[in-house]
C-alpha cells in the first residue's frame, strides 16, 4: 500500500487517520519507480485489513450498517455475535452464514488480519463505535 508509511507517521504524531475506503485509483510501482494506474477494483474491507497489517495495528475496526454480526441473519433464529474466536467464525463462514458482497468480505478480511498478526477485530456501526471500543457492543473477533 503506497500510503502506508505516511499514514503510520501521522498516527505516530497523534493524528487519527481514516483511510482505505473503497474506490480510488489502483496503482502499481513500475521497475523505474514510477506509479502506473491499473484496471482493478479496490475492495474497502480487504484494503482496510491490508493497511492495518502494513502499519502493524493491533486492532482492526470495520464499520458497517449493523451493530453486530449475526448468524441466521433475517431468520427467526437470528443470533448476534458478541465475542467470537477465529475457529468459530471460520466455521460460521464455512456454513454459509455470511452473504458474498455483504458481510462475507468483512469476515474474510477480519480473519486474514488476525492470521497475519492482528490481535482483535471489531465490527459495528459508526454510531456504536465508541461503545464497541469500550467492549460494550459490536462483534469482537479474537484469536482464541
Amino acid at each position: 500500500m503506497v500510503e502506508a508509511p505516511a499514514i503510520k507517521a501521522l498516527i505516530q504524531q497523534g493524528f487519527v487517520v481514516i483511510g482505505a475506503g473503497g474506490g480510488g485509483i489502483p496503482v502499481v510501482r513500475t521497475d523505474a519507480g514510477d506509479y502506473q494506474s491499473v484496471d482493478a477494483v479496490i475492495d474497502k474491507d480487504f484494503s482496510t485489513a491490508l493497511l492495518a497489517r502494513e502499519i502493524h495495528a493491533d486492532i482492526l475496526v470495520i464499520t458497517t450498517g449493523v451493530e453486530k454480526v449475526c448468524i441466521h441473519f433475517g431468520k427467526p433464529q437470528q443470533q448476534a455475535l458478541d465475542r467470537v474466536d477465529i475457529a468459530t467464525m471460520t466455521r460460521y463462514m464455512q456454513e454459509g452464514h455470511f452473504p458474498p458482497g455483504s458481510m462475507l468480505p468483512k469476515i474474510i478480511a477480519s480473519l486474514t488480519f488476525l492470521e497475519q498478526g492482528g490481535k482483535e477485530v471489531i465490527i459495528t456501526t459508526p454510531e456504536c463505535l465508541p461503545a464497541a471500543l469500550r467492549g460494550e457492543t459490536g462483534t469482537h473477533i479474537i484469536k482464541t
